[in-house]
């Protein structure tokens, strides 16, 4: 290789570097990958410049940026793993050229339209894991080289890095929205009860199983419901919003707790196999007396009464919804609901600690536990009882009687 050649080597480095660098201190990925393509083609002396990222949810490549080939990602153009040129790539994490395309080459008929004839692909990868593709193509019959290919992988090592952050993005994005929908924006607002609750995720994507719901039926009950789904992140809250659902329906034909839990019980073991969920469903009477519960695998709520330490609601606690055959003799309980007192629904996340047993947590929230607006007992019981390390989410709901006076 000439001294001429090295020059021309290390400057294309640099322009690279340079490029990717930036994107390192904080340039939109969008524009990042948009300007890092256009670079590419001027570098390599192609006509085309394609990035397709793993979705990893569908488990399918999804045309992210191009220059050249713009109708992929107009079209959201998707590819399986295996299947066609950038699939043979993602399959193979090992560089792919193709001198002089054919359709036996290709899936994608965009690239056949705009007549690429030779095309080099190499993997994205980021520690070990496969974030997407990135392929050049060019419309005259070219050995792809070496060179070309070490200085592709160059740069797809580095777009990896924005790759991964831009899903990071997508998934926080996603997640946000999902959580917005899915937990109520604010409680609503019912005579003679005093609501409050918080939600606190345990990891970065913001959302997972947990969850609360309050909504009143048209017999005038007041239905209460707090719940975890097995598992993190949008997976789980993706099943947590259809099981919601699907309570809330059956709660406007079955009075009886025990009996939407039920339901919703075969309805999980049809419609969502394998997911281990736990409920806690309290009807409470539209005279505010008396609260009906049914726990399937739930931590039974806490008592707090005028006048009287906070205690474990006593309640038979039936199995999880998901696990094993489905029972037919689950139990509803019912219990008198004094005025000003408080309920406290919680889910593990708030009495769990790693080293410790539950029974200790339960302690530490029982005696969190003060009179007082159910708002600000919210805030008491997270300052005192969360865990700022802890990796579980944690829903907490918080109901109480109103005294006559308010």
């Amino acid at each position: 290789m000439t001294e001429a050649e090295l020059v021309t080597n290390e400057e294309r480095l640099r322009r690279i570097e340079a490029i990717t660098d930036a994107a390192l201190s904080g340039l939109n990925v969008a524009e990042l990958l948009d300007e890092l393509l256009e670079r590419v083609r001027d570098l390599l002396k192609v006509d085309t410049a394609t990035i397709l990222l793993l979705d990893g949810h569908t488990g399918e490549l999804v045309a992210t940026a191009a220059k050249g080939l713009e109708e992929e990602v107009r079209r959201g153009f998707r590819i399986r793993i295996g299947h066609g040129f950038a699939g043979r790539v993602a399959e193979t994490r090992q560089p792919v050229t193709i001198y002089d395309v054919t359709p036996a080459d290709v899936v994608n008929p965009i690239l056949l339209d705009a007549g690429v004839r030779a095309l080099l692909g190499v993997p994205m990868l980021a520690n070990g894991n496969l974030i997407g593709v990135l392929h050049v193509g060019a419309l005259s019959l070219r050995h792809f080289g070496p060179e070309d290919v070490h200085l592709l992988q160059l740069v797809a090592d580095r777009a990896s890095v924005a790759g991964r952050a831009r899903a990071q993005v997508l998934d926080r994005q996603a997640a946000l929205a999902l959580q917005r929908s899915l937990l109520p924006s604010r409680l609503p607002d019912i005579p003679g009860l005093d609501l409050a609750a918080r939600y606190l995720p345990g990891h970065d994507l913001g959302i997972g199983g947990d969850w609360y719901d309050v909504f009143t039926l048209p017999s005038g009950w007041t239905g209460a419901v707090i719940g975890d789904v097995s598992g993190h992140g949008l997976p789980s809250a993706v099943v947590m919003g259809r099981i919601r659902s699907a309570l809330r329906a059956y709660a406007l034909d079955r009075d009886d707790p025990a009996q939407a839990l039920t339901s919703l019980d075969r309805k999980i073991h049809h419609f969502e196999a394998g997911t281990l969920t736990t409920v806690l469903y309290a009807l409470i009477s539209p005279d505010r007396a008396t609260v009906h519960l049914s726990s399937a695998g739930h931590l039974p709520p806490l008592l707090a009464v005028p006048g009287q330490p906070a205690r474990l609601m006593n309640l038979t606690v039936d199995r999880p919804l998901g696990v094993g055959r489905p029972p037919t003799n689950r139990h509803t309980t019912v219990l008198d609901l004094p005025p000003t007192a408080t309920l406290v629904f919680y889910t593990d996340g708030l009495v769990e600690r790693r080293g410790e047993l539950i029974d200790t947590g339960i302690d530490r929230l029982t005696n969190a536990i003060e009179p007082g607006p159910a708002d600000a007992l919210c805030d008491h019981i997270i300052s005192a009882t969360a865990d700022e390390h802890a990796s579980d989410d944690i829903a907490l709901l918080v109901i109480r009687r109103r005294p006559p006076s308010e």
